[in-house]
This record gives structure tokens, C-alpha cells and sequence, in this order.
């Protein structure tokens, strides 16, 4: 769906109070389903607090950073973030999670195009990963549109709905975004846009900020 109006969004640090509606969302196992192949049954906030433990604890290694997606009346509208962040290899992998509402509206790509920006430019890592499940067309299309390659395919490597699912695994370098970076922002344009809290990056950047 294309965009129709001018919209705002920020990315914040997740906080121990975000969790309940993270519980709430993932209540629908179903389509939790589509983007987790290790959680089947559903948590309450409680378990999913204990789950999310590392993300949010002040004891927490900086193996992970994971930020909510705010709309305009500062509702949580989803999540996205780094994980398994390795300083050796400089690489991470990259998930992200919208609310049904919002899905095919531009928001997740802007949300993980400024995860992108911010792990190659901020913290000098040189790759991420993702995976997604073969019928996930809209992981698959948010995938294509960043520009991240595919790399295998693990046959029959997530179960769900009764069934065994294939998984795609995909790659991007440091290099292969400063390619498809400025042709991205050009193609999605400034009718939504997706801001990092008052640091200044946004996306797509600002005007004569796209390198």
C-alpha cells in the first residue's frame, strides 16, 4: 500500500514497561509464528519478561540493542533491533516486528533501513544477517526492497502450522548498502518517516545527508 499522508515515527530503547504490549502482541501465536521459528506457546508478561530479560536488564552485554517504533500519540506500534552483535566478526542480525496495522505501509523498511544505517556507521559493523520463512511473502518483499542477498536455503528448517517450512537465510555488507542506500531513499521518498530519537538520523535522511 502506498504512502498517503505525511507520517512521523521514532525509535526508542526498549524499556521493561514496553513488555506488555510485546506480551499482547505475541499473544497470536499464529502469526507470531511467521517471524519466530523458536516460540510456539503463548507467554504472559511474566515469561516474556524473563524472555526479554537480556534486552532491557542493567546487566545486559552489548550483544543486543532493541528499540520500539513510536507513532505520532508516542503508541508503541513495534520493535526492531540487533541481535547476537559480535565486536570480532562485526556482524549482527537484524529482526523486526510491526503491528498488523501497519504491515505493507512503509514502516519496516525505514525502521530496519536506520538499523542498517546505524550498525555500519555507528557501530562499524560490516554485516547482518536475516532469515525469514519461505511463505512470508512480506518478509520476503521488505527483504528484496533493502537489498540484502540470499545465501542458502535451510530446507525444512521451521515448523509451524503443522508443517515444515523452508527458511531463507540473507546477507548484507557494509558495501552492499552503500550501493542500494541512495537509491532506496530515493524510492521510498518523505511522505513516512522513521527518526532516531533526537539523534538526527532519520529514515529516508534528510536532505543532502544520504551518502
Amino acid at each position: 500500500m502506498p504512502d498517503t499522508s505525511h507520517r512521523q515515527f521514532k525509535l526508542r530503547p526498549l524499556e521493561k514497561a514496553d513488555l506488555e504490549i510485546v506480551a499482547r502482541w505475541f499473544q497470536d501465536v499464529q502469526d507470531l509464528a511467521l517471524f519466530d521459528r523458536t516460540t510456539r506457546i503463548p507467554q504472559n508478561l511474566t515469561q516474556t519478561e524473563h524472555s526479554w530479560e537480556g534486552a532491557v536488564g542493567i546487566s545486559s552485554r552489548e550483544e543486543k540493542c532493541w528499540f520500539v517504533i513510536e507513532n505520532d500519540d508516542r503508541d508503541a506500534v513495534g520493535v526492531v533491533g540487533l541481535e547476537s552483535i559480535s565486536p570480532f566478526n562485526r556482524d549482527a542480525v537484524v529482526p523486526v516486528f510491526v503491528e498488523k496495522s501497519l504491515r505493507r505501509q512503509g514502516v519496516a523498511v525505514r525502521a530496519v533501513a536506520l538499523m542498517l544505517d546505524f550498525a555500519f556507521q555507528q557501530l562499524g559493523l560490516n554485516r547482518i544477517t536475516s532469515y525469514y520463512r519461505a511463505d512470508n511473502h512480506g518478509s520476503r518483499d521488505l527483504i528484496s526492497r533493502l537489498g540484502c542477498q540470499i545465501e542458502g536455503t535451510m530446507r525444512q528448517a521451521w515448523f509451524a502450522d503443522g508443517q515444515f517450512h523452508d527458511m531463507v537465510v540473507v546477507g548484507m555488507l557494509q558495501q552492499d548498502w552503500a550501493e542500494r542506500r541512495n537509491v532506496l531513499a530515493q524510492e521510498l521518498g518523505r511522505e513516512t518517516v522513521v527518526s532516531f530519537g533526537s539523534t538526527g538520523m532519520s529514515w529516508p535522511p534528510e536532505c543532502g545527508t544520504v551518502t
